[in-house]
């Protein structure tokens, strides 16, 4: 049942990489593996490549958390492969429905995010800092241009260091940079070379970044978490469904300025995004009785 758990978390991960505002990294801060994820990345290292050429396969998995991490990665890449046509087809003719279903998402988890925390004035502090840089990042307008293969690279490097930062959208930094056309073609057409090329950029971000992150949450645990719920909360500016050009729109007033605004659909979208949260927050306590009733763990 942990098994079916981490792979579910995977799954969400993974959609939630492929929207520009959302990060996969937030829905992982807030189903609660974010600091054992970090903590399984900065274990690939030398020790782990010792281990690799003395042949000690399991303590090399185990040195890794092998299990939790090939779990949680086999469903954020099996969500990626299979939603990325679909997600492209939805933001292009119907944004404002998806845009609501992962606002919901981020706004039913803030109690459980704030109620993690003993708030003092130093950690609202942080939080409002984490704000701020949010929606600083959320104003950046999208370049175009036609990228040569080295970006790929340095795409991925950079796109995954946001992927894993709560709040910050991998994919809206793609976006930003005029990379997120090229990269999602890449994956719909499967351009091995061009996926090759990005895919060793995001090793080489993640086995860095990663380590920066854990480093912050093990010597500056509650500090680091003010900040990163802060990030998560700013990043509500950017997917906020009902806007245009960066201007923010209650759903009524973008009806009559800019046009249709989805006000049934999105609805219905987010309260699909909040009972889903819902279900990912308690899944491991409704898991319980299938596990008692199977005579395995949910644990």
């Amino acid at each position: 049942m942990q098994y079916l758990q981490w792979i579910i978390k995977g799954l969400a991960m993974g959609a939630a990489d492929l929207v520009p505002g959302v990060s996969g990294g937030t829905l992982a801060f807030i189903l609660g593996i974010y600091q054992r994820l970090l903590g399984a990345i900065s274990q690939c290292n030398l020790t782990a490549l010792q281990l690799l050429l003395r042949g000690q396969i399991k303590a090399l998995w185990q040195h890794v958390d092998g299990t939790f991490l090939l779990c949680l990665f086999s469903g954020i890449i099996v969500s990626i492969f299979s939603l990325a046509g679909v997600i492209s087809h939805v933001l292009s003719s119907r944004p404002i429905p998806l845009w609501a279903l992962f606002c919901a998402l981020i706004l039913a988890a803030l109690p459980h995010l704030c109620r993690s925390l003993n708030w003092t004035p130093w950690r609202l502090i942080l939080a409002a800092l984490g704000i701020v840089f949010s929606v600083l990042v959320g104003m950046l307008t999208p370049r175009e241009f036609e990228p040569q293969s080295w970006m790929f690279f340095v795409a991925g490097a950079i796109a995954i260091c946001a992927m894993i930062l709560p709040g910050i959208s991998g994919a809206f930094i793609l976006l930003m940079s005029g990379m997120y056309a090229p990269v999602l073609l890449a994956v719909n057409e499967l351009q091995l070379g061009v996926l090759a090329l990005f895919m060793l950029g995001c090793i080489v971000g993640l086995l860095s970044f990663s380590r920066v992150l854990n480093w912050m949450l093990q010597h500056y645990h509650d500090a680091s978490l003010a900040l990163l719920i802060g990030v998560v909360i700013g990043a509500l500016y950017r997917i906020w469904p009902w806007q245009q050009q960066q201007q923010l729109y209650w759903p009524w007033q973008y009806a009559e300025q800019v046009g249709q605004a989805d006000m049934l659909l999105a609805l219905v979208c987010a309260v699909f995004g909040a009972a889903l949260m819902m279900l990912l927050l308690n899944m491991e306590r409704w898991l319980k009785p299938v596990a008692q009733a199977t005579g395995t763990s949910a644990d």
